[in-house]
């Protein structure tokens, strides 16, 4: 008996099918990681998108408190007393105590027990 092929039959037909499902696999596996990059890429501009939204709306407040404090004499004229403590002449300025610590104190008029 001889080794020959069968006429009907290619001898190269086994591997090229396993080569071709090889193919097939990577390039379905590519697929399915670019579209998970994709995928991550899109949420990526949507949280950037967002955060620009923000720093928008930040940058429209400060600029109308610019605007506030360039056009609005009543304005500055607040913001230096509250923050900066500034008074114009005349002004009667009364200084209250600062509240003490009432976590563990005792009211005044109880005197304080003593432990045992």
């Amino acid at each position: 008996m001889s080794a020959e092929p069968s006429p009907g039959r290619n001898p190269l037909r086994p591997f090229l099918g396993v080569t071709a499902a090889v193919l097939v696999l990577l390039v379905v596996l590519g697929g399915v990681k670019s579209y998970r990059d994709l995928s991550q890429a899109r949420q990526r501009v949507a949280a950037l998108e967002l955060e620009i939204r923000d720093a928008q709306a930040r940058i429209a407040a400060l600029e109308q408190r610019i605007h506030r404090l360039q056009d609005d004499p009543n304005t500055l004229e607040r913001l230096a007393r509250e923050d900066l403590g500034l008074v114009e002449p005349g002004d009667v300025v009364i200084v209250l105590p600062k509240e003490p610590d009432t976590a563990g104190a005792t009211p005044p008029d109880e005197p304080k027990k003593p432990e045992k």
